[in-house]
């Protein structure tokens, strides 16, 4: 005979001071708010409405939906060939493994929606009010450029549980009401609040971090960040990498004998921790090959566009020729700044990007099993009179099984068509070891190179990574990673909540850079 199973179907939602948006009343608060255009930020929200998928994922629910509803690509695959938000690909500032358990702050939450590509300001009460906080409502109500995350206590509404994170939908004038989609739908369903309560909600103070709760007002950047290059913390070594960025290098080109910028690039390559490698990445536009032809999307041709013109920026710095000085003369003792320019060949970059796209299209990435490239060819297609375009198809072995795989690359100046050929006959532009060093070192903090005791070496060097002096696409590539490095450094230092406060990004970001601004910055169901 079973045993009958102990649990909870539902909870009754407590009417007032909830309106259950299903109700007659609910009803008629939607259809007042339509007729007066505070509902336009709904259709896009509802339409990816999801529930979260763990008792303690709200956070993440809250922000994969928001994200999927604003159309920012991930730049990943989901499952198969889809690049799509979901709550477990959100896990750059936290372990999931610990978000289950613990549930996310509201800190680490707006580090995760920065690490996604979006545009956020983050708002505790203490640094916003509730008129501000109203103005926001309906400026995402009546809009789809935008949608607000709520950080909130259920006990004001007299709702079970405690710290909760949900989208708010939309808002009805007459009333003073907000709209919550409530992620745990199994437990709640979409309900109004009395907006002032809402704000006595996001007031309560979280235990965990000792700080009050809050909102988050998340957009599309003007463009998608990181075109080209991107911090990666999937690797176990990326607290180690992060804090040797932040914390040593600026000790160490503080050393009597740093006379010159090669001498300044070799103390901070020469003790690069291991798997440096895997921390900073170049982003490769990967499909497989029966989903291509000998024709580029407007969409493929315009990312490809952008990533080249960066890769050209990048390449016409000042900075970028000491690299390349540095790495021509380097020995086996930066062994671990060689690893990102000894195999700085096209063919061998391909292979390797082969094999990791096909483990994203099968929805296997970091999967134990072994992706090997059978073989790599480098052509230029040239279709309807388009600019060339460099592709790297490979043939990808997983045990029995193969996958054809193309990586659309930056341009190349010369004719290739290395099939088979030696790497050096593949020469040309697109990402590598150089470049990639390049960029990280203008992604360090203009603070890192104070301490150099050579006034004159000081200057140079100033003026070499100053982002005032690149063009407006390579500071927006260097100011995301800069952005990134330090969003990591707070989570390595277990201080993200303590000091993100009012969160910027994109042109408001290069804004407060300019003016030399300092930014100051839990839930379950």
């Amino acid at each position: 005979m079973k045993m009958a199973m102990a649990g909870l179907y539902k909870r009754v939602l407590p009417s007032p001071p909830a309106v259950d948006f299903a109700s007659s009343d609910g009803k008629q608060l939607f259809i007042e708010s339509i007729q007066n255009g505070t509902m336009e930020g709904f259709y896009k929200l509802i339409s990816f409405f999801q529930t979260q998928s763990e008792p303690a994922y709200c956070g993440l629910a809250s922000l994969s939906m928001v994200l999927n509803a604003l159309a920012i690509d991930p730049g990943r695959t989901w499952k198969g060939p889809w690049r799509w938000f979901d709550e477990s690909m959100l896990d750059c500032c936290e372990p999931l493994e610990k978000v289950k358990e613990k549930g996310i702050s509201f800190g680490k939450l707006v580090c995760l929606a920065h690490c996604a590509g979006a545009k956020v300001e983050a708002f505790r009460t203490n640094q916003s009010s509730l008129d501000d906080f109203r103005k926001f409502v309906v400026r995402c109500s009546t809009s789809d450029e935008c949608h607000i995350i709520s950080s909130y206590h259920r006990s004001i509404f007299k709702q079970t549980g405690t710290g909760h994170f949900s989208p708010i939908g939309g808002y009805h004038a007459g009333s003073d009401m907000a709209l919550i989609l409530d992620v745990a739908r199994f437990k709640y369903p979409p309900h109004w609040v009395p907006l002032k309560l809402l704000w006595e909600a996001m007031e309560s103070v979280d235990e965990a971090t000792g700080q009050r709760r809050g909102f988050l007002l998340i957009s599309r950047p003007h463009r998608d960040p990181g075109l080209l290059y991107t911090l990666s913390c999937k690797h176990e070594s990326w607290v180690k990498v992060a804090k040797y960025l932040m914390d040593d290098v600026p000790n160490l080109v503080k050393l009597d004998d740093v006379k010159d910028v090669q001498k300044v690039i070799s103390v901070v390559f020469s003790s690069l921790p291991s798997n440096f490698e895997e921390f900073i990445k170049w982003i490769a536009e990967v499909r497989r090959r029966e989903d291509g032809d000998q024709n580029l999307s407007l969409e493929e041709k315009g990312r490809l566009s952008l990533k080249e013109e960066v890769l050209k920026q990048v390449q016409e710095t000042g900075l970028f020729k000491h690299v390349v000085a540095f790495l021509s003369s380097v020995t086996s003792c930066c062994r671990n700044a060689l690893a990102l320019s000894h195999e700085n060949n096209l063919p061998n970059i391909g292979a390797t990007v082969c094999c990791q796209g096909a483990e994203l299209l099968a929805g296997k990435f970091g999967a134990p099993e072994r992706y090997r490239c059978r073989e790599t060819c480098i052509t230029r297609l040239k279709a309807n009179g388009d600019k060339p375009i460099t592709l790297v198809s490979g043939t990808v072995v997983n045990g029995s099984s193969e996958q054809g795989v193309d990586v659309l690359v930056p341009s190349c100046p010369n004719k290739l068509n290395c099939c088979g050929s030696s790497p050096t006959s593949c020469n040309g532009i697109y990402p590598a070891g150089n470049d990639v060093l390049t960029a990280l070192l203008l992604a360090l903090p203009p603070e890192s190179w104070r301490g150099i005791k050579d006034e004159k070496l000081l200057s140079e060097m100033s003026s070499l990574v100053s982002t005032q002096n690149l063009p407006i696409l390579l500071q927006e590539e260097v100011l995301h990673l800069r952005r990134q490095l330090h969003l990591l450094k707070k989570c390595q230092e277990n201080q993200v909540d303590e000091d993100l406060g009012l969160f910027v990004s994109g042109d408001q970001y290069l804004i407060a850079n300019r003016k030399g601004m300092a930014f100051k910055g839990r839930g379950s169901q």
